[in-house]
């Protein structure tokens, strides 16, 4: 047991902290033949599954030539180069699915709480 333990912690990377309704670029290492090459990905996070382990996940979703693209990312992969958190956005929801019905892929926002004002 303290052997998967151990592979479990060094496995683990140290990424920047994002949450759901977060617009992220994903730099992600692909290999093709014997070349490799680093593709950029910019979206919206949708869903985060599984915590912070090493079986976590996040989904990523953007429109591209007006097609929804929507790709899942183990959170601690070793493809994952790097992780830019690009404009922080405060949502009601942990998952926000209803995005995908939505023709301009923006999550709704959160309400700042006007005090009523009494006369």
């Amino acid at each position: 047991m303290a052997i998967v333990k151990h592979l479990k912690e060094t496995q683990l990377k140290t990424l920047p902290e994002f949450r759901t309704g977060y617009t992220v670029k994903v730099h992600q290492r692909i290999k093709e033949g014997g070349k490799e090459r680093v593709q950029v990905f910019e979206g919206l996070v949708i869903a985060r599954k599984g915590g912070t382990g090493v079986n976590s996940t996040f989904t990523v979703r953007k429109i591209a030539s007006g097609v929804g693209v929507e790709r899942i990312y183990p959170l601690h992969s070793p493809n994952i180069v790097k992780l830019e958190v690009v404009k922080p956005t405060d949502v009601k929801k942990a998952k926000i699915y209803y995005v995908r019905g939505r023709r301009d892929n923006t999550p709704r926002a959160r309400k700042e709480s006007k005090a009523r004002v009494t006369k």
